[in-house]
């Protein structure tokens, strides 16, 4: 590997960007496709297949056999409110290989005995998202059922443009939600991506159940890409 290609490749690395080094088998010529670049390469479709499933692999296209290797940051999932559901959800996101971080400002909730092992901050999301950081590899969940937690984490994971985004709520909870947020500006193909009610629709009731049903959304949002005729639904 060159050196001008390494530099660029930790940078990306650093700043927790996805690249792939494309590889050809035969010349052994490299090249660094950025995440961000992917749509527009030759190669895209077995890009993006690569880069969703996090795993590198050998393709053939035209003829020819190419190598990808996949930097991809590891996913992580943030629960805005310290509740049952948090608590179920945290040790399954683990077991699944995410990161998980638990942000809540009531004090009651966010304790260590109730979350051992996994990173929680006792503070207001805007006061801490932004040394928290949020990005493309990042998935949230909105668990408070109050505007006054719940919003500023939603305006912020909206603006960064996180794979998944899922709330907490009733269908009327929900409406009213997206009221707000469009007098915060964003119109409706952001607010499209909220999941609300969040989860797939397995019929669950119990905390336990209902953070199967995230992590199982949350897995397919970051795996799975979406059909055509989903797409156009």
């Amino acid at each position: 590997m060159r050196l001008d290609t390494l530099k660029v490749l930790n940078a990306e690395r650093a700043a927790r960007r996805a690249t792939i080094l494309v590889t050809d088998v035969v010349s052994g010529e490299q090249r660094l496709v950025k995440g961000a670049d992917i749509a527009t390469d030759h190669l895209a479709e077995h890009l993006d297949a690569a880069l969703r499933m996090g795993k590198s692999r050998s393709i053939e296209d035209n003829g020819r056999n190419y190598f990808l290797t996949v930097q991809a940051p590891p996913a992580r999932i943030i629960c805005i409110g310290a509740v049952h559901i948090s608590q179920a959800l945290a040790p399954m996101a683990r077991l699944a290989d995410f990161d998980v971080t638990i942000i809540d400002p009531r004090t009651a909730f966010a304790t260590p005995e109730r979350f051992p092992d996994v990173r929680l901050l006792a503070d207001w999301p805007q006061d801490v998202l932004g040394t928290v950081g949020l990005d493309r590899y990042t998935a949230v969940c909105l668990l408070t059922h109050d505007p006054k937690i719940d919003d500023p984490a939603l305006i912020a994971a909206l603006k960064a443009e996180c794979f998944y985004i899922g709330a907490l709520g009733s269908r009327k909870t929900h409406a009213k939600r997206l009221e707000r947020m469009m007098a915060e500006g964003f119109d409706e193909a952001s607010l499209g991506r909220i999941h609300a009610p969040i989860g797939l629709d397995i019929g669950s009731v119990s905390p336990a159940e209902i953070a199967v049903s995230v992590l199982g959304e949350i897995i397919m949002s970051l795996r799975k890409k979406p059909l055509r005729k989903e797409t156009g639904a």
